[in-house]
C-alpha cells in the first residue's frame, strides 16, 4: 500500500496556465479518502507552490508539506520558515551569472526569500512566466554583476533557452566548471538548465520528507516529467512518468501514464495504481 505521493508541479500536476486541473482535485479527494498523503515537489520557491495550492479545500491542505527548490527546502504548508534549506556561495552565483551572460543566455537567479530574478528574458519566456508574480525581470545592462543581491542567500541558478539542444550542449560544456563550484546540473521544462548545490535534488528531498513522516520509501510514489524529477522517480517505491515524460527519463519509470500532466493525470494514477494497492493490502 502506498502512503505518500510526491509530485512535480509544472507539466506534471499543473496545467499550462499553472493551475490544478479539476481531475487532479478529484484525485486528491480520493487520495484523502484512502489515507494517502500528497506533497508537491518543485524547483520553484515555497511561496509560489503554496499559491498554486491555495484554492484547494482546507481539509486537503491540513498537515501538508511542500518540497521546493528541487529538494533543497521543505516547509509545512502555511509556515514560511523552512525545516531544511540550502544555498550556493556568492562566488559560485557570480560565476554562473557571468558564464550565462557570456553565452547570451537568459539567466534566472533564485533567492531564499522566494524572488526569482530573470535577466535578459526573451519575449516567449516573459509570456511563459507572466502568471508568476514572484519573477522580477531585468536587463544585464542595468546589472552587469549580482552586486545588487549582496547579502541575499542564492539557492540556485538557471540558464534558459528556447533551443533546448543548444542548452544541453552548454550543460555538457559547463559540467566540469559546475562541479568545481560545488554544483550539479539538471534540466527541466524543455527550456531550463538548472544549477543546484551538490547533493541537492528531488530524490534527496523525497528521502528527507519520508523520514520526517516515518514512511518507508517503498510506500512512496514519485511522479514527474523531466530530468530534474529523475532522482525522485528512482528513489520512490513506485516511480511514475506522466504521458509527456521526456525520453531521457521514460526508461527509468516503473510506470508511464497515458494522460499528460497538463490534462490531469492524477485520476489515472489513483485508478490504476493507488486504489488497487489499497485493495490488495
Amino acid at each position: 500500500m502506498y502512503k505518500l505521493v510526491v509530485s512535480d508541479m509544472d507539466e506534471t500536476f499543473l496545467d499550462e496556465n499553472h493551475r490544478i486541473p479539476a481531475a487532479n482535485v478529484r484525485a486528491l479527494e480520493r487520495m484523502h479518502e484512502l489515507g494517502i498523503r500528497f506533497a508537491p515537489s518543485s524547483g520553484r520557491p515555497y511561496g509560489s507552490i503554496a499559491d498554486n495550492l491555495a484554492a484547494l479545500p482546507p481539509h486537503l491542505l491540513d498537515d501538508l508539506y511542500i518540497v521546493s527548490y528541487n529538494g533543497g527546502f521543505i516547509n509545512r504548508y502555511g509556515d514560511p520558515e523552512p525545516l531544511t534549506r540550502c544555498g550556493i556561495t556568492p562566488q559560485a552565483a557570480e560565476a554562473l551569472y557571468r558564464l550565462g551572460l557570456e553565452r547570451g543566455l537568459c539567466v534566472h537567479i533564485y533567492t531564499e526569500g522566494g524572488d526569482v530574478y530573470a535577466c535578459d528574458a526573451p519575449d516567449g519566456e516573459r509570456r511563459y512566466l507572466a502568471s508568476l508574480p514572484f519573477v522580477r525581470f531585468f536587463e544585464s545592462s542595468a546589472h552587469p554583476t549580482l552586486s545588487f543581491l549582496a547579502g541575499t542567500n542564492v539557492v540556485k541558478a538557471i540558464f534558459m533557452s528556447e533551443d533546448f539542444d543548444e542548452l544541453k550542449r552548454v550543460g555538457g560544456e559547463l559540467d566540469g566548471a559546475a562541479r568545481d563550484l560545488g554544483l550539479e546540473t539538471t534540466y527541466s521544462s524543455g527550456r531550463y538548465l538548472e544549477f543546484m548545490p551538490a547533493g541537492v535534488d528531488k530524490g534527496a528531498g523525497l528521502r528527507r520528507l519520508a523520514a520526517l513522516l516515518e514512511i518507508p520509501l517503498e510506500q512512496c510514489v514519485g511522479v514527474g516529467d523531466s530530468a530534474n524529477d529523475l532522482a525522485m522517480i528512482e528513489a520512490a517505491g513506485l516511480g511514475v512518468g506522466v504521458a509527456n515524460v521526456t525520453d531521457d527519463v521514460r526508461p527509468f519509470c516503473d510506470a508511464v501514464l497515458e494522460t499528460t500532466g497538463m490534462a490531469g493525470a492524477f485520476e489515472e494514477l489513483v485508478e490504476r495504481y493507488l486504489e488497487p494497492a489499497v485493495n490488495e493490502a
